[in-house]
C-alpha cells in the first residue's frame, strides 16, 4: 500500500491532498529531468537487497520494495497511455485506478524485482521520448479529464508523475531502514 492511499475520508479530499503532496515532493525541480534520472535512482535505491529483503513489507498492510517497484512499472504503463491519449485526442476522459487493488489482484508480491526494474526503465524511456517531443503549447492545450481530479493539462500531469517518483524513492529508503537493510549506496 502506498503511503498516501486511504489516508483521507473522501475521494475529493484524498485527490487534492495527493496532488499537493506530489507537487510538494517535486518542489522546483524540472519534472522531465527528474523523470529521466529516476531509472538510475531506482536501481540504486534497491541495490544489494536479498530476495527476502525486497519482499519484506515496511509493516503489515504496507508494500515491500518489490511491490513498490512493480507499482512504478505499472504506473508508468498507465502514464504512457494517458500521455498518448491526451496528446492524440485533446481532452479524453480517463479513469483513475485503484493502485492497491492492482497490487493485490496482479500479485505484486510475487513479481520479480529485476524484471520490474527493466520494465519500468523501458516504459520510462518510451514515455520520455513522447513527452520531450511535446511543444510548450501541448503542455497547456492537451488536457486529461481525470475521473477523480478533474481537468489536468499535460504539463501538470508530468509534474505529478515526477513528484510520484520522488515520493516512492523516499518510500524505498524508508522501507530499507525499517527492515534493517543498509542504506542505498
Amino acid at each position: 500500500m502506498s503511503e498516501s492511499a486511504n489516508s483521507f475520508p473522501d475521494a475529493v479530499t484524498q485527490a487534492g491532498a495527493y496532488v499537493a503532496a506530489l507537487l510538494d515532493a517535486l518542489g522546483s525541480r524540472d519534472p522531465l529531468e527528474l523523470l529521466g534520472e529516476t531509472p538510475a535512482a531506482l536501481r540504486k535505491a534497491v541495490a544489494g537487497l536479498t530476495a527476502e529483503q525486497d519482499g519484506t513489507p515496511e509493516r503489515p498492510g504496507k508494500w515491500s520494495v518489490r511491490e513498490v517497484v512493480q507499482h512504478l512499472a505499472d504506473s508508468e504503463l498507465v502514464g504512457g497511455f494517458r500521455f498518448r491519449m491526451v496528446l492524440a485526442h485533446g481532452t479524453p476522459e480517463l479513469p483513475g485506478y485503484d493502485q492497491d487493488l492492482w497490487a493485490q489482484r496482479l500479485a505484486y508480491k510475487d513479481s520479480d524485482l529485476a524484471t520490474s526494474l527493466d520494465d519500468f526503465e523501458f516504459l520510462r524511456r518510451l514515455n520520455l521520448r513522447i513527452l520531450r517531443r511535446a511543444t510548450p503549447e501541448d503542455m497547456q492545450r492537451c488536457v486529461m479529464r481525470h475521473a477523480e481530479r478533474g481537468d489536468e493539462p499535460l504539463g501538470h500531469m508530468i509534474k505529478l508523475y515526477a513528484g510520484h517518483d520522488v515520493v516512492h524513492l523516499r518510500q524505498l529508503a524508508r522501507i530499507r531502514k525499517t527492515i534493517g537493510a543498509p542504506a542505498a549506496g
